[in-house]
């Protein structure tokens, strides 16, 4: 699964989350789908990624939104090393 994938299904999720979904409210969606495939691509290379700066998200939203990341690339059959990989970059 390639980085937009897992942004497109992630995306989707936090979308349908009725506490996070009002944080996307006038968010240009294509922009952030963007920064977020950028994030997840730095991430899949051991870089620092800050893939939800600027949302102004509590610390519970931050991580909440973390899980369903780590959802998808569960289903995603993602190694364990890779998930771990990618949660801590995006964590950050």
């Amino acid at each position: 699964m390639t980085p937009a994938e897992i942004v497109r299904r992630w995306l989707r999720l936090v979308t349908a989350d009725a506490e996070l979904s009002p944080c996307l409210v006038g968010v240009d969606r294509g922009r952030l789908a963007a920064h977020l495939t950028a994030s997840v691509t730095a991430a899949f290379a051991g870089e620092p990624a800050d893939a939800w700066g600027g949302l102004g998200l509590s610390e519970e939203q931050h991580r909440r939104i973390g899980d369903y990341l780590v959802g998808v690339c569960w289903a995603a059959d993602l190694s364990a090393e890779r998930i771990a990989q990618v949660r801590r970059a995006v964590a950050r």
